[in-house]
């Protein structure tokens, strides 16, 4: 499987939902819905688990996916990642950073090769 990265710099070839999809892994959807379910305080179902990457043009796209604000700005702006973008670092990336510092390793290494 070759990585694909987020808008906001998450590598899709790494997330449960991805690796469920693109391996059409009803189990990993399931041990997925579970654990995220608990994690988040939702209530996620196997079915919910389909995402091809926030970057596909046609999706699936997981839910929080189509809610994302990160992914919004990117597609509205046209940008393969947020590394692409003039505006990178805003305060949309700088807070989901706090929680997901892998996420601005991913696009600080993108953004230096460009």
């Amino acid at each position: 499987m070759s990585e694909k990265v987020a808008v906001c710099g998450i590598t899709c070839s790494e997330c449960p939902a991805y690796v469920a999809t693109v391996n059409n892994d009803d189990e990993k959807r399931r041990a997925t819905a579970e654990e995220w379910s608990k994690a988040y305080g939702g209530d996620i179902k196997p079915e919910d688990i389909n995402c091809a990457g926030c970057i596909s043009k046609e999706g699936p796209w997981f839910n929080h996916c189509m809610q994302c604000e990160i992914r919004k700005c990117g597609t509205a702006k046209e940008v393969e990642n947020c590394a692409h973008c003039d505006e990178y670092a805003c305060d949309k990336l700088v807070k989901f950073f706090e929680m997901v510092p892998a996420a601005k390793n991913t696009l600080d290494g993108i953004r230096q090769g460009l």
